[in-house]
């Protein structure tokens, strides 16, 4: 697939402690798994660290995003009495919430970004999810579906006709951003090397994919950008 760079945006989902497997951080400690570690969640950096590099080479941007939830979040189990992970409560004006353990909490080693994440090419960081009533999904809309975090008209501003999506997760995060995105007329590729699903509940990072496609979202490995 053929690429525009310089009207394009490498856009980075939530890499981040809390969605991550344990790993040796640069001097050398041990870090442990995170509260919602996803599965293979770290196999996302290479292919995201190698594209970065050439989207900041090639006047291209390159944008991360972070969970950032204060304590007490609304989409934390903890949050609600008798409630687990799993589960799920109806919040005014957002529908259905799924509730996870607590993670990414504001200035926590949980809520930073993954030791080898290269962070050098990153332009811009969108933090979402700040809300205690309100939980993102999306790198573009909070879960009202109206609050917008300010990235479209960002990107509109720069001329960006194309949006490249990776990270965590494939279920959630990524899909919400992904169908946000071609709803608001960017070309949208989803690199498929550089995702990796919760799936919760059992299926999810299938239909997530599934719907993906049915809503015109090319899907790829970061290789076949050329």
């Amino acid at each position: 697939m053929i690429l525009a760079i310089q009207e394009s945006v490498l856009l980075e989902i939530d890499v981040q402690n809390d969605f991550c497997p344990s790993y040796i951080t640069a001097s050398g400690e041990k870090r442990p798994p995170g509260a919602l570690a996803v599965a293979g969640g770290d196999a996302v950096i290479r292919p995201l660290n190698a594209l970065a590099v050439r989207f900041a080479g090639e006047g291209g941007r390159v944008i991360a995003t972070a969970d950032w939830h204060p304590a007490g979040h609304c989409s934390f189990a903890a949050s609600y009495a008798g409630k687990k992970p799993g589960d799920a409560v109806s919040l005014p004006g957002a529908g259905e919430q799924v509730l996870w353990p607590a993670h990414c909490v504001q200035g926590t080693e949980g809520a930073a970004f993954h030791d080898r994440l290269d962070l050098r090419p990153v332009n811009f960081i969108i933090r979402k999810g700040f809300r205690r009533n309100l939980d993102s999904y999306s790198a573009f809309f909070e879960n009202d579906r109206k609050t917008p975090t300010g990235l479209d008209g960002f990107l509109k501003g720069l001329g960006v006709k194309t949006v490249v999506l990776g990270g965590l997760a494939t279920d959630y995060c990524v899909l919400y951003s992904a169908l946000d995105a071609a709803a608001l007329g960017y070309r949208t590729v989803v690199l498929k090397d550089a995702i990796r699903g919760v799936g919760l509940p059992e299926g999810s990072v299938e239909k997530a994919l599934a719907d993906m496609e049915a809503a015109g979202i090319v899907l790829l490995d970061s290789g076949e950008l050329a």
